[in-house]
């Protein structure tokens, strides 16, 4: 019998080591963020404060990684094949979650089973932005284009971007209206043709139009979210404008891939309530116009992917956006 009890706690001390690798602290090693995006963008800016942010919280650093091209898709590929242990996480816009899935004939991805959601940091509302000869209202700049089928145009960053979309959406929203769609390669030349007056307006994100709006070398009309921003309070809603319900915006969220452990996250959200809570990222949020998210938990951050792929799947089918 004593023989068998050594026998036992032998095995115990044996097993032992594993027990503890098997409940080591999380996180041990640098995360990595991947960005779907190229540097310097919005969700580029963004993305690097919250892997700062998450450094600090997390004990552990979390870098950036651009992973850019096909709308988002070569960054949300790479995070849908990684290892799903808690150190890759895709820092998820309109593009990859809202627009890819029914924009593209062939996805590479599945939005909802290939990911795990964890936490909601930010929308980022569009304005509408004309060339300062337009009327000065958004109802005003309405009545002009229907009162001229065809002979205005608007700009967007690309055939099927959510500045495309929120456009074919916004003239679905005032009852239709005959104005050419002339897409970019990216937004920075569909704005700068709209400030020389090439083309009539275009939906923009405010961060980026803002200082041109004061310096007068276009005019923002309307912000596309349920409040008005605190950078620009002067600056109507498009509900206020006249556009019941309207809102469109990009967002970023932070995904994993499928099958994450749920102590992983239960980590990564309980990190993102602080973040979410930190005076210091809610300004820098707040000043580029970004919209801080006020329920950042899973549950919320899966059904705000649900709903945002239900609501621009008609739109993108109406506009015949086809990807291939």
């Amino acid at each position: 019998m004593k023989r068998r009890h050594l026998i036992v706690a032998a095995a115990g001390l044996v097993a032992a080591p594993a027990i503890v690798r098997a409940q080591a602290k999380y996180p041990e090693r640098t995360m990595r963020l991947v960005v779907p995006f190229a540097p310097a963008g919005p969700t580029d800016i963004i993305g690097r404060m919250v892997a700062e942010k998450m450094t600090a919280l997390l004990g552990q650093t979390m870098i950036v990684e651009n992973k850019a091209g096909a709308a988002g898709s070569i960054g949300a590929v790479e995070v849908k094949n990684a290892k799903p242990d808690g150190y890759t996480f895709l820092f998820a816009p309109s593009s990859t979650h809202a627009v890819n899935p029914t924009a593209f004939v062939k996805p590479a991805y599945d939005a909802v089973k290939d990911f795990t959601p964890i936490s909601s940091i930010c929308v980022n509302p569009l304005v509408l932005v004309t060339h300062p000869s337009m009327p000065d209202s958004v109802m005003g700049l309405v009545d002009l284009m229907k009162k001229n089928p065809g002979k205005y145009s608007y700009a967007s960053s690309g055939n099927g971007s959510i500045l495309h979309l929120a456009t074919e959406y916004f003239k679905r929203e005032v009852g239709g209206m005959e104005v050419e769609h002339i897409p970019y390669k990216g937004s920075s030349p569909a704005l700068q043709d709209v400030m020389s007056g090439q083309v009539a307006w275009m939906m923009e994100t405010f961060s980026t139009t803002l200082q041109q709006h004061r310096a007068g070398k276009v005019r923002i009309l309307a912000y596309a979210h349920a409040k008005r921003a605190p950078i620009a309070p002067e600056v109507p809603t498009m509900i206020e404008a006249g556009v019941k319900g309207y809102e469109a915006y990009t967002f970023n969220l932070i995904l994993g891939p499928a099958g994450m452990p749920q102590n992983v996250i239960d980590t990564i959200d309980q990190a993102s309530r602080k973040l979410m809570s930190d005076p210091t990222a809610i300004k820098f949020l707040e000043d580029i116009a970004a919209v801080p998210a006020t329920d950042t938990t899973p549950a919320r951050t899966a059904k705000f992917i649900a709903d945002e792929i239900a609501k621009w799947a008609p739109v993108i089918r109406a506009a015949g956006v086809r990807i291939e």
